[in-house]
């Protein structure tokens, strides 16, 4: 189980603004790429959530947060108050990750820097040794983000997850990691 003082409600890397989830941020995220079908295409939800379905998740984040299972971090530019994506953790004796970014936003670096600052976070936690991701072997650019992250591949799980708006079987998908050297 994680202390939740150990978890820092805000990390800053140069560009962003990593921060607890707030009810607020909803609206913005609704309207903005919860609604894209591009950017979900490899997500675990379909697009076109409204903002009841993102405030219950956000809830959710929040519940998960404040029993140490699970924290996710908005993610913003610096000096913008508009979500652009989100970004999570689950800790166990490893850690798992996951992230979500505006299309406005990709091929700019943003999610590689936000994932290098989850990835540096949680292994300077001593009870970290491990932090892994999945994506669908046809989301190359998430593939890059996790390499360009410092991930390694490690292989491919066979029909691992079900990604809603790619069909309704489970998918093959890369697994990276990164250790603790």
């Amino acid at each position: 189980m994680v202390n939740a003082v150990e978890v820092p409600e805000r990390l800053e890397t140069e560009r962003l603004l990593l921060r607890k989830p707030e009810l607020a941020d909803a609206g913005p995220i609704s309207s903005g790429y919860a609604s894209d079908p591009e950017v979900t295409r490899y997500l675990t939800w379909k697009a076109g959530q409204g903002r009841t379905e993102i405030e219950t998740f956000l809830a959710g984040a929040l519940d998960h947060w404040a029993k140490n299972r699970a924290f996710t971090w908005t993610i913003l530019r610096k000096g913008v108050p508009d979500p652009i994506g989100m970004i999570d953790v689950r800790l166990e004796t490893h850690a798992q990750l996951g992230y979500v970014l505006d299309r406005a936003y990709w091929n700019c670096g943003l999610m590689t820097e936000a994932v290098r600052a989850i990835l540096d976070w949680a292994l300077s936690r001593p009870d970290i040794h491990r932090v892994w991701a999945v994506c669908d072997v046809e989301n190359q650019a998430s593939a890059r983000v996790m390499e360009k992250a410092g991930m390694q591949r490690e292989g491919v799980l066979r029909k691992y997850m079900i990604f809603p708006n790619r069909g309704g079987e489970p998918r093959d998908c890369y697994c990276y990691a990164r250790v603790r050297p």
